[in-house]
C-alpha cells in the first residue's frame, strides 16, 4: 500500500480512535454530574436545618475561584472553566429548589409561573411587549441609552470590586431587546458605564421579557442561553466575562424599591407571556 493510500486511511482510524476517546471522557463527565447531584440532594435540607440561603455567593465565588486556578495550571482556559462551574451552580440551585421538601423563598420563586397561570383572564389584556414597539419608536433613543446606562452603572458600580471590572474596561457590549426594537452599546470607563456610538464588540439579544427576568435574578443566565432565549454575538470571551459579572452582582445590594418593581415586572410579563401563548 502506497505512502498516499495509507495516510488518508490511518486519519480516519485516528478520528475514530480520538472519537472514541471523547465518548468516553463524555461518559464519565455525566457519571461524575449524577455522583455531584446526589451530594447536592443531601444540601437542601441541611441548608434549612442551619436556616441557610439556597444561593451562597461567598460559597460559589470560592467554587469558580478554585476552578481558576485548576484550569491556569492545566492550561484550560478560565472562560471555559467559568462556564462549565456556573451551569453545575445553576444545575444545583434548581435541583434544590425543586425538592419536594423545598420551602420559602426558593418554592416561591418556582411556583410563579404555576401561580401566575391562575390569572390567565386578567394577564391577556396585559399586550406583549412586541406591540409596545411602535410607541417605544416615538421616544429619542437617548432615553433608552441614558436609563440603560444609569442604571447598570449604579448596579456596577456599588456592588462589584474594581479589580472584578477590570477585564471589561473600555470594552463595548451591546444590548439588544428583539421585541422592542431596541438597541444600545454601552462601553465601560473608569468603572462607570457610558453609551457610545459605534460597533459592539459583543452583543446580548433577547426579549423584553427574559432579560427582565435575568435582570430580576428569577431565572439564571445558563438556563436563558442553554435555552436559546438569550443569545451571544461577536466576542463570546468578552460575553462570558459580563455574564460572570452578572452572577456575582450581590442583589442585596440594590435598592429595597428596585427589587420590587424589577421582581413584580418580571413575573407580570412572564405570566402574560404564558396566558398568551396558551390561548394562540
Amino acid at each position: 500500500m502506497s505512502r498516499n493510500t495509507s495516510t488518508p486511511h490511518l486519519a480516519r482510524m485516528a478520528l475514530a480512535g480520538a472519537r472514541l476517546g471523547i465518548d468516553r471522557v463524555d461518559d464519565a463527565m455525566i457519571a461524575l454530574l449524577a455522583a455531584r447531584r446526589g451530594l447536592v440532594a443531601a444540601l437542601g435540607p441541611l441548608k434549612r436545618v442551619v436556616h441557610l440561603p439556597l444561593r451562597d455567593q461567598q460559597r460559589e465565588e470560592q467554587v469558580h475561584e478554585r476552578a481558576r486556578r485548576l484550569a491556569g495550571r492545566l492550561r484550560v482556559p478560565v472562560a471555559s472553566a467559568d462556564n462549565l462551574i456556573g451551569a453545575l451552580i445553576s444545575d444545583a440551585c434548581v435541583q434544590q429548589a425543586a425538592a419536594p421538601s423545598a420551602s420559602g423563598p426558593a418554592r416561591a420563586r418556582l411556583g410563579h409561573e404555576r401561580g401566575d397561570r391562575g390569572r390567565p383572564s386578567l394577564l391577556k389584556l396585559l399586550p406583549p411587549p412586541r406591540y409596545w414597539r411602535k410607541p417605544l419608536a416615538l421616544l429619542p433613543s437617548a432615553v433608552f441609552d441614558m436609563a440603560a446606562e444609569r442604571i447598570l452603572s449604579k448596579a456596577l458600580g456599588d456592588s462589584l470590586r474594581p479589580d472584578w471590572l477590570a477585564p471589561i474596561e473600555q470594552r463595548r457590549l451591546g444590548i439588544e431587546i428583539t421585541d422592542l426594537g431596541l438597541t444600545c452599546v454601552l462601553e465601560l470607563r473608569d468603572g462607570r458605564l457610558c453609551r457610545v456610538h459605534g460597533p459592539a464588540e459583543a452583543v446580548v439579544r433577547g426579549t423584553a421579557t427574559d432579560l427582565l427576568l435575568l435582570t430580576s435574578r428569577l431565572e439564571d443566565a445558563d438556563t436563558l442561553f442553554f435555552q436559546r432565549r438569550l443569545m451571544l454575538t461577536g466576542d463570546v470571551e468578552l460575553g462570558l466575562t459580563v455574564r460572570n459579572l452578572l452572577d456575582r452582582l450581590p442583589w442585596e445590594t440594590l435598592r429595597l424599591g428596585v427589587r420590587i418593581v424589577l421582581h413584580r415586572g418580571a413575573r407580570a410579563l412572564r405570566a402574560a407571556r404564558t396566558a398568551h401563548h396558551a390561548t394562540a
